[in-house]
């Protein structure tokens, strides 16, 4: 309630702000949920880049709001009787921003590089023989063993997305930063405008060409209709919405639930709850040094663990958040629950382990992104239950960019590595085993944190080939068994995530898992 007086007393000192130029009907001034420091979404799965890739990039295919895959650039595809070749052709009329025509040698190049990274990618390429050019409009995925998950893994609509980029740009090493950002979506980046820590600016893309069919979520037809798009770096909540309610900016991706009283007040405000199916959020160990390259350290973690000590930290209303330590989330096909595991916290048997573990005192590094308003909370409580158990933890505060950067360094925590970081991920991304990140045991191609665990890399294989649905869910409960019997990370809860706009200016904003700006009107 602290940021309730800040703001009160803010509204009440700017009267002059009141009466200011609103802004330009066809620019939408938003303040996007951190900063935008890394622009490669295929080199990072940090939801900002994402929400920058949709912004500049487009897909093969895309989930609609039915949750279904559709086509996207794709035009039609075929799939032989053998279900091992998959012949794809491009939609006509694509082009690049600078001009040139989308080619099948881009689509390839593009996801091999995306398969590289991703860990359903990874399974998808794993399974493939080889990537053909057909035709300048054509190319084929020729598969070496079944995989039925190849739609499925071309319109993932999350971290990470198969985002299509030109050759010369996807034949990057996929483990380093791209430096050319032509894309071919709906809006273009103006690097020239982009100032880190103050805004990013896109602008309307006028040569793309959408879909005829209308736009449903991450599908359809993607028409922009406003020619400017600025992300505000605003970190501070209460002047976000002061700005919102001044009427300086548009919208809002992620205000905190302890404002949404004064952004309810407000007849001109509208909260919007645009992730429906919510968020999961997890703490993350880095599997590579002590103490959590221990299956007991990590244990010893999970038994110290209150789910919603961390939720009411973090979100804060129970309306809308929802503890549940279902690994493949709660409300899904394949959620399985634990008992009081992570609900109530079994102290002795957290220490029991941990003095098992060989724990030495070294303090962990733990990260504490203090700009991400979806966890910057989390740290403070992670490390207070720790310490109830007997860690040592060494909490450092910075930026979520610099997480971003930081949790890909391999480094002993003593030399600029990590032990423990936190993070959230839309629902629909970790439903299932091929698509969830977090479970891949795959060693050094796994997700940061670089789990080895080859058991669980063979039951993620088998969920990818098998075709029959209840030999599927059989292995998605294996699959969430294995999390939790090694601790692989600890899920913290959901919640689902709201966003704010001022209604009497814009209107068009999908629902989905992404806050996508195509569609949106500005009055």
């Amino acid at each position: 309630m602290r940021r309730l007086g800040q703001l009160a007393a803010c509204l009440a000192l700017s009267t002059a702000a009141a009466t200011a130029a609103p802004a330009s009907a066809q620019t939408l001034k938003m303040v996007a949920h951190s900063d935008l420091k890394v622009l490669d979404p295929i080199w990072t799965t940090a939801f900002i880049t994402r929400n920058h890739g949709y912004m500049i990039y487009d897909t093969l295919f895309a989930k609609d709001a039915e949750l279904r895959i559709r086509p996207q650039m794709v035009d039609k595809y075929e799939v032989s009787d053998d279900k091992l070749t998959w012949t794809f052709t491009l939609r006509e009329g694509l082009e690049w921003h600078d001009g040139q025509p989308v080619t099948a040698e881009d689509c390839v190049a593009s996801i091999k590089r995306w398969g590289a990274r991703d860990s359903l990618g990874q399974q998808m390429m794993a399974a493939t023989g080889s990537l053909k050019v057909v035709d300048a409009k054509t190319f084929q995925i020729v598969l070496k063993e079944p995989f039925g998950l190849v739609i499925e893994a071309l319109g993932k609509p999350s971290s990470t997305v198969p985002f299509m980029m030109p050759k010369r740009v996807a034949e990057t090493d996929p483990f380093k930063q791209i430096d050319d950002y032509t894309g071919s979506g709906p809006f273009i980046f103006k690097k020239d405008e982009w100032k880190p820590g103050e805004k990013v600016v896109y602008t309307k893309n006028t040569k793309y060409k959408p879909r005829a069919e209308p736009p449903s979520m991450l599908a359809g037809g993607k028409v922009a209709k406003i020619d400017r798009v600025e992300w505000q770096a605003i970190s501070d909540p209460s002047t976000a919405v002061n700005a919102l309610v001044q009427g300086e900016i548009d919208l809002i991706e992620i205000p905190v639930p302890d404002l949404f009283p004064l952004l309810k007040a407000d007849k001109n405000v509208s909260l919007y709850g645009w992730n429906a199916q919510g968020s999961q959020i997890i703490m993350r160990f880095n599997h590579l040094h002590p103490p959590f390259n221990n299956v007991k350290a990590r244990q010893a973690a999970m038994y110290a663990i209150a789910q919603e000590d961390f939720l009411r930290a973090q979100v804060g209303d129970p309306e809308i958040y929802r503890v549940c330590n279902a690994p493949l989330v709660c409300g899904s096909p394949y959620e399985k629950s634990y008992g009081n595991l992570l609900i109530k916290p079994d102290l002795e048997k957290a220490r029991q382990l941990l003095k098992e573990s060989g724990y030495d005192g070294t303090p962990i590094v733990m990260m504490q992104a203090t700009d991400l308003l979806s966890s910057n909370q989390l740290p403070p409580v992670g490390k207070q239950a720790l310490e109830k158990v007997g860690f040592k933890v060494d909490l450092q505060a910075m930026d979520w960019q610099t997480v971003v950067t930081r949790r890909a360094k391999k480094d002993p925590p003593a030399q600029g590595g990590w032990n423990i970081f936190y993070t959230t991920t839309v629902t629909v991304d970790a439903d299932n085993p091929a698509g969830n990140a977090f479970t891949s045991g795959g060693c050094d191609k796994a997700w940061f944190g670089w789990p080895c665990d080859p058991e669980m890399e063979k039951l993620r294989s088998s969920y990818a080939k098998e075709s029959d649905p209840a030999k599927q869910k059989e292995i998605a409960m294996a699959v969430s068994d294995r999390v939790m019997d090694q601790a692989t990370y600890i899920v913290l809860g959901q919640y689902k995530a709201f966003g704010a706009y001022r209604k009497d200016r814009i209107s068009g904003w999908l629902p989905g898992p992404v806050p996508v700006m195509w569609n949106i009107t500005k009055k």
